[in-house]
């Protein structure tokens, strides 16, 4: 791989469908939590409104057609679309989206897949917390359902749109920890899309929340691991159970956001040389957080974002993956409005970070 190929994380939200009209009312959507959201300290930007776009809906095809012409704007190589299949006769939810994005041949723009494989649950959404109500539970229920699942697939994977590295379809597992039979499904896909000369394999991705467990997941048939956000963005406690702990009794007195300093960030937990120059490590690149809109009081939030920190963030991890062979970036988020988490334009920073990723790429790249 020549040069840096950067793939940015798409939630393929923003439009009603029947289980959150049941679960939360008529007519809801991401928006409805971003559209309401408050500042909750002095200084915190919300909520946060969407400029060019505006708020859209995802089911129409122009609305698809003007982020990919922004994405491109901003030198972002392809969407990785998460993708939601909970298993049991092929439950999926929010999956239209990709459905049409194949069946139209529109937008012409490269794409691949995430699997979100976790259950959803209502504490997820109420800002209280104290929901716990399971919504939709993630499944595994054996062979034939990840047969069907990767049926499903590979209509995906035979389009020419497809993200390959290597000549293999690249397929991303956001939660390996929680699906004891990923071996298994690792060895039958690969084994199936053989049969199926699509191609001589699948470039499995495993999100990695424990850094520790880096090599286990490879030698389970990972061709590489990415670092969660989680895991390079925590300064402080960094998912120790004294971390948690002291985090649980701060928010019992304290009723406020976790504010983590993004410059601190950028300059000092996003690259770790030790592990992210191996080619089995895919880094990544985030421009702002702040998931008060889903999570009010007990979220967390970057504070002093800007895109010029952003466009530094980005020189430096495209400078690092110039040294590599496998040169893959992650982008989180491209529209994750709900989590504060997006590159889409907004009142405030028009098109600052795209405009900031494009310099990063120019000044690096020449791209």
């Amino acid at each position: 791989m020549s040069d840096a190929k950067i793939l940015a994380y798409y939630l393929p939200q923003f439009h009603p469908f029947k289980e959150n009209d049941e679960w939360w009312g008529k007519g809801f959507t991401e928006w409805t939590n971003v559209g309401k959201a408050k500042p909750l300290f002095r200084g915190h930007y919300q909520p946060k409104v969407p400029a060019d776009l505006g708020y859209y809906d995802l089911r129409l095809p122009v609305v698809r057609q003007q982020q990919v012409e922004l994405a491109q704007k901003a030198g972002i190589d392809g969407f990785c679309y998460w993708h939601y299949w909970f298993g049991g006769k092929g439950r999926q939810l929010m999956n239209c989206i990709i459905d049409d994005v194949l069946e139209s041949g529109k937008p012409d723009f490269p794409f691949c897949l995430g699997w979100a494989n976790e259950s959803w649950k209502a504490k997820l959404w109420n800002k209280d917390g104290k929901g716990d109500k399971l919504l939709m539970e993630q499944r595994y229920e054996g062979i034939d359902d990840y047969r069907a699942h990767f049926e499903y697939v590979l209509k995906l994977f035979k389009d020419h749109r497809y993200v390959r590295v290597d000549g293999k379809p690249f397929f991303l597992i956001y939660r390996p920890q929680l699906f004891s039979e990923v071996q298994l499904f690792i060895n039958l896909w690969n084994k199936w899309i053989k049969e199926s000369g699509v191609a001589d394999g699948i470039y499995f991705v495993a999100n990695l929340d424990d850094e520790s467990e880096y090599k286990k997941w490879i030698s389970m048939g990972f061709d590489a691991v990415t670092p969660s956000m989680w895991s390079r963005t925590d300064p402080y406690f960094n998912y120790s159970k004294l971390g948690k702990y002291i985090m649980q009794k701060r928010r019992a007195h304290w009723p406020s956001p976790v504010r983590n300093d993004y410059g601190y960030i950028c300059n000092h937990l996003l690259w770790k040389d030790y592990m992210d120059f191996n080619d089995d490590v895919i880094p990544f690149i985030i421009p702002q957080w702040d998931h008060t809109p889903r999570s009010g009081t007990k979220g967390r939030v970057f504070v002093n974002v800007t895109p010029e920190l952003f466009e530094q963030q980005a020189k430096k991890i495209l400078q690092n993956v110039q040294k590599k062979n496998n040169k893959i970036v992650m982008l989180k988020s491209w529209n994750e409005w709900g989590e504060g988490n997006y590159m889409e334009p907004d009142l405030k920073y028009g098109h600052g970070f795209i405009d900031a990723l494009r310099n990063a790429l120019n000044t690096i790249l020449n791209k």
